[in-house]
């Protein structure tokens, strides 16, 4: 759905196990390292455990894929077995054949079999059980028991044991002491702190192909405080922001949509993770009130409320300000000229029209639903940005105005200092930009000429590399090097340009950075500032009434 819209290749925040996306923390790393040493040769028994959603199953995954190809491997996923099951669940994932009425004593018998078959090849065996705090203590024995087979130098067959904190407290039943006894590692993976949730989010952002900035750093803070660090919660929150931010256009990410998305995903997770409320204080004229009923002991209770009128007004002001004097309200009204004229402006596709005829184009119906491709020499986009960036792109631009009972579309056509000139319906008029702001949401629609149409990198040739030089001199204010080979020269051109407009720097002229030259290009395009605003006779000054 936003996979295309934010340019990646795959989706970023996918709580399918991964080990492509395992994110090597310190703790994971740590929990790596344990695994693989529990598990060599004479190792038995190897523990996994954390919370829900910090990613032992990732790391389990990426256990086995360290593995030599001499481990033979087979995982249970859901054991809520009886001790009969798990021994016939083991035989199905080793592909051990078994009668269809076996006992018990023929599972163990085959199993052994298999056992020492494997190792006669010089293979080992090991059995991954995830979520084993299901495992009920008759049958964590059993699995005890099936290790019992072994040579003079190693187990025939090791387990890993997988799950959340309550397997560690199963482990500490009398019964199990044994069981306990022979695990050789154990890790407990702790959820990732707050610059582990930074990189963390940076890392699987990139991996997918996008910018591993996307996520501005408040709405990293914010979701590596409302996540706990729970890397499973940092991908809800993480794929319900770029659903939402999709949805509305946007191809940045807002503080905003970040606290809307993770309102709407917290609200269904367990009360652990909830935020607490404000502890409530007693105000002293409450304990007043009850020293009144105490007789003899409301004495000494007035003696510490008094005390406490005294010494602990300050800590009850802190926690239980006053708040503020209300502002007052200004409400911004448009002038009645341009406020009728936009109560017609509701067709998208008009505005879009007039737009591409700024540039010179004459739009088809394509060319106003922005549906782009690769041979258009004009491009059309919808964005969501703030005045700033509307200024930087300094590029006519639709804007969508949100007016009582209705939504309208105008052309912004020039910024003079604090006036700015707006095309609607054809007619232009001119206003105060503080007058037309409080209308935009932010919500944009811009077109640009488009010069490129593939990745360019270090060792290309062709006239494409030619004009990339040319247009990266000319906005970097650089000498114009004649060039169509594709060199380090060049290379540091995109990399200072993708450094100034704060993207990944790798010296690739992708699609991201290629769009972005495109839309800063400033050859024959009509532009925002630095011209004059004309005084055509079907223009119209305005002032606010």
């Amino acid at each position: 759905m936003y996979q295309e819209h934010f340019g990646f290749h795959e989706l970023p925040f996918s709580i399918v196990p991964n080990s492509r996306y395992l994110f090597l923390s310190h703790r994971h790393q740590e929990a790596m390292t344990y695994l693989k040493s529990g598990l060599g040769d004479g190792g038995g028994f190897a523990l996994l455990t954390g919370e829900v959603g910090t990613g032992k199953t990732t790391v389990a995954k990426a256990v086995i894929n360290d593995l030599s190809a001499q481990t033979q491997c087979g995982s249970l996923l859901n054991p809520t077995f009886s001790i009969q099951e798990l021994l016939a669940s083991i035989c199905d994932e080793f592909s051990i054949s078994y009668p269809e009425s076996a006992t018990l004593k023929q599972l163990r018998d085959r199993l052994n079999q298999f056992l020492l078959e494997q190792d006669a090849q010089g293979h080992s065996t090991l059995l991954v059980i995830d979520e084993a705090q299901h495992l009920t203590p008759d049958v964590l024995e059993q699995l005890r028991l099936l290790t019992n087979l072994e040579t003079e130098q190693r187990k025939l067959l090791k387990v890993l044991l997988v799950g959340q904190p309550e397997l560690q407290n199963n482990l500490q039943l009398p019964q199990l002491r044994q069981l306990a006894q022979r695990i050789t590692a154990r890790y407990h993976i702790l959820p990732l702190d707050n610059n582990e949730v930074n990189e963390y989010l940076q890392f699987r952002l990139q991996r997918a192909g996008g910018d591993p900035d996307l996520f501005p750093a408040p709405a990293k803070q914010w979701i590596a405080k409302h996540s706990h660090g729970i890397p499973r919660l940092i991908n809800l929150i993480g794929d319900a922001t770029l659903k939402l931010s999709y949805q509305q256009g946007k191809r940045h990410i807002e503080l905003h949509d970040v606290k809307t998305a993770t309102t709407q995903v917290m609200s269904f997770q367990s009360t652990v993770y909830q935020q607490p409320q404000t502890e409530r204080w007693v105000r002293p004229s409450q304990a007043w009130q009850a020293a009144r009923y105490l007789g003899l002991g409301g004495l000494m209770a007035a003696a510490l409320v008094v005390s406490w009128q005294w010494t602990g007004q300050a800590l009850i002001d802190r926690a239980l300000p006053m708040p503020d004097a209300p502002q007052p309200v200004v409400k911004t009204v448009l002038p009645q000229a341009i406020n009728q004229a936009l109560t017609h402006a509701t067709d998208k596709e008009a505005a879009i029209t007039t737009l591409f005829a700024l540039w010179g184009y004459q739009a088809s119906v394509s060319d106003t639903l922005c549906q782009n491709n690769e041979r258009q020499t004009i491009q059309c986009q919808a964005f969501h940005g703030d005045w700033a960036e509307i200024k930087k792109f300094n590029r006519p631009v639709v804007l969508k105005l949100t007016l009582p009972g209705t939504e309208a579309y105008a052309i912004l056509n020039h910024i003079e200092r604090d006036e700015v000139e707006v095309l609607i319906d054809g007619k232009a008029y001119r206003v105060q930009a503080k007058w037309l702001l409080p209308y935009w949401q932010g919500q944009y629609w811009a077109v640009w000429q488009h010069q490129f149409t593939r990745t360019l990198k270090e060792g290309m040739q062709g006239q494409d590399v030619v004009q990339l030089n040319h247009t990266l001199a000319t906005l970097l204010r650089e000498p114009i090097v004649q060039s169509s080979t594709f060199d380090k020269t060049l290379k540091h051109k995109v990399m200072t340009f993708q450094r100034w407009q704060h993207m990944t720097v790798d010296g690739v002229a992708g699609m991201q950075t290629l769009q972005r030259i495109d839309r800063l290009n400033p050859a024959a395009a009509p532009t925002l500032q630095n011209q004059r605003l004309s005084s055509q006779q079907n223009k119209e000054p305005l002032d606010a009434k």
